[in-house]
């Protein structure tokens, strides 16, 4: 019997597993069937708290296909909560190891619990070849890439994990997934990549669609709301602070002058508790 909760952040939804005080066997088979949505619990994928040796804590992330990734703005805020009303910490100031580094939780408290999270997300990574990208260029501002019957101007962002954010006009008609899914498994990403579709409102707001690398589109993408305002920033588009309106809600992204840094913060939500029993 494993104990497991369900958990969102601006509707991109996980099944949180404490891994410290369970033994888990087989996680990719794990979040293979706890994502599926009608023969599972159903979520994005799963995450595992662990112990960390350099760290308050460990996160370990698993897409629907079973796959492992780097880091997940969203689910890295419900780690925090998940962490402080299990009684895992008293902290209010925790760090999370994860495949993109350590990243440090500002954990702000309502009634005893955890109403939202704010999470240094560290430096963007803009070096192609750190992303990765296959292209002749340092930074990439303007990779073209060609799907079908569209021309796609791409900034291309590291979070940890790679993201390619392209501008476009009329959000809510776009087609994410025809489009996504043929740019995350474009040859110029010998990674695959996180793809944003991103409206620009004015200098202090955005909208945007994300088609999750392994997963599909999402209701939110933390990791790739940060993306968008350095994308944005860099071609003079929004100011270094500001919000990012997902189809799951808003989050507030502010890019750091001082310490060029990237600040996310976002609510984290207990969706239900249950448990999981082997066959």
């Amino acid at each position: 019997m494993i104990k497991f909760t369900k958990m969102q952040g601006l509707g991109n939804d996980y099944v949180y597993i404490d891994a410290i005080n369970q033994d888990i066997e087989k996680e990719s088979e794990l979040a293979l069937f706890v994502s599926d949505r009608h023969y599972g619990i159903g979520s994005d994928g799963l995450i595992l708290i662990c112990r960390s040796k350099i760290a308050d804590f460990k996160m370990k992330m698993f897409n629907p296909d079973g796959s492992e990734a780097e880091m997940c703005g969203n689910g890295i805020r419900c780690v925090g909560k998940f962490v402080y009303d299990n009684g895992l910490t008293q902290k209010t100031l925790i760090t999370i190891e994860t495949l993109a580094g350590i990243k440090k939780l500002k954990l702000n408290l309502e009634n005893g619990e955890v109403k939202n999270v704010k999470v240094d997300m560290g430096e963007p990574i803009l070096e192609a070849e750190k992303i990765p990208v296959c292209s002749d260029e340092k930074i990439i501002k303007n990779l073209k890439i060609n799907v079908e019957d569209m021309e796609f101007n791409i900034t291309a962002v590291s979070m940890g994990n790679p993201h390619a954010v392209v501008f476009i006009k009329n959000i809510e008609k776009f087609n994410v997934e025809k489009y996504g899914k043929q740019i995350e498994n474009n040859i110029s990403f010998p990674k695959r990549t996180n793809v944003e579709f991103v409206e620009i409102i004015n200098k202090e707001k955005v909208k945007m669609r994300v088609w999750e690398r392994g997963t599909g589109e999402t209701l939110a993408c933390g990791t790739g709301a940060c993306a968008t305002v350095v994308a944005g920033v860099l071609n003079n588009f929004i100011e270094r602070k500001a919000n990012v309106e997902l189809l799951g809600g808003i989050l507030e992204i502010e890019w750091n002058k001082e310490d060029n840094h990237i600040y996310m913060t976002g609510e984290a939500k207990t969706v239900f508790e249950g448990e999981l029993y082997k066959e």
